[in-house]
């Protein structure tokens, strides 16, 4: 494609509506998690969880079995014959008092028996918080670092915290309709959506510091819309061959999965939007501003 060619694509233009894109996703998603935030599984709040199988099994025998033993039962999910139900952390002594009053019902087996404390959970909430911003911190140095320009460091934070905000949006309205617990298992996918918004944002940047070199009398603006023209296929064709492969395990994998799956899957499809429709505009944006400061600075001077 010649030169001429490539400059005559311009989706820079369109920044307002990459960010108007933008806001139509995150206002939801934001309102919902300062309102209701997310529904927190036994990882965070400490709990246990139990899943037995049996034909016996049904919801009133297992609510018969939590009230008579004074559990208190926060959670019942069941398919076909395998029943998971979470109650508040118990005991050993407890746990054999349920078991034995389930037992009562008919020939019932205990699938697994999983306990956490609540001190526990209160440490994980803080390790993943730290985990969060010790990553961030160290993608800003990497990229600023390496683009020698910390507004490509900025940028790409910005557009690594509109992913993080979309996930986690996205779960706090399924947690609120839908009572979708988050777990350690989110936690993984929000660190892995973090590294993949940024993979292909650093291709956009390289190709705009290649440009930069090659066409040093071109504006900005026309460097950054070049960049994005040559690196969109490219991207596309990478998500799309990730977010096939995600959506085959979302509707063929287990029910354990299904949700962290899910997760990924939202996280790509915000981080291939937000390396190009996000942090290339605010780049342009921010160039432009600086083009104004330098202008009114020299107007001053004159």
């Amino acid at each position: 494609m010649s030169e001429t060619k490539l400059v005559l694509y311009q989706p820079m233009k369109y920044w307002w509506l990459y960010f108007l894109i933008s806001l139509s996703v995150l206002i939801p998603g934001t309102y919902s998690l300062i309102r209701h935030g997310l529904l927190l599984g036994i990882d965070f709040t400490g709990g246990t969880t139990m899943t037995w199988e049996g034909p016996s099994l049904s919801n009133d025998s297992i609510h018969q079995a939590t009230s008579q033993n004074n559990i208190d039962l926060k959670d019942l999910k069941h398919t076909k014959d395998v029943w998971t139900l979470t109650t508040n952390p118990l005991t050993t002594a407890e746990h054999q008092a349920i078991v034995s009053a389930i037992n009562s019902n008919g020939d019932v087996q205990e699938l697994s028996f999983d306990t956490l404390g609540p001190a526990l959970g209160a440490e994980l909430v803080r390790k993943t918080i730290y985990g969060i911003v010790l990553a961030a911190s160290f993608i800003l140095l990497y990229v600023a670092y390496r683009f020698r320009n910390l507004k490509f460091g900025i940028s790409a934070i910005l557009a690594m915290l509109h992913d993080l905000l979309v996930v986690l949006g996205v779960f706090s309205l399924l947690g609120f309709y839908l009572k979708v617990e988050v777990d350690t298992l989110f936690v993984t996918a929000l660190l892995t959506i973090l590294s993949f918004s940024v993979h292909d944002t650093i291709v956009v940047y390289d190709r705009i510091r290649e440009l930069k070199k090659k066409h040093a009398y071109l504006e900005f603006n026309d460097i950054t819309n070049r960049a994005v023209v040559e690196t969109m296929g490219r991207s596309i064709n990478n998500s799309m061959t990730i977010i096939f492969m995600l959506l085959a395990m979302y509707l063929l994998g287990g029910e354990t999965t299904k949700w962290f799956i899910f997760a990924l899957l939202i996280g790509t499809i915000s981080g291939t939007y937000s390396s190009t429709f996000t942090t290339a505009p605010i780049l342009v944006i921010w160039d432009k501003f600086d083009q104004l400061s330098k202008k009114k600075k020299l107007l001053k001077k004159s």
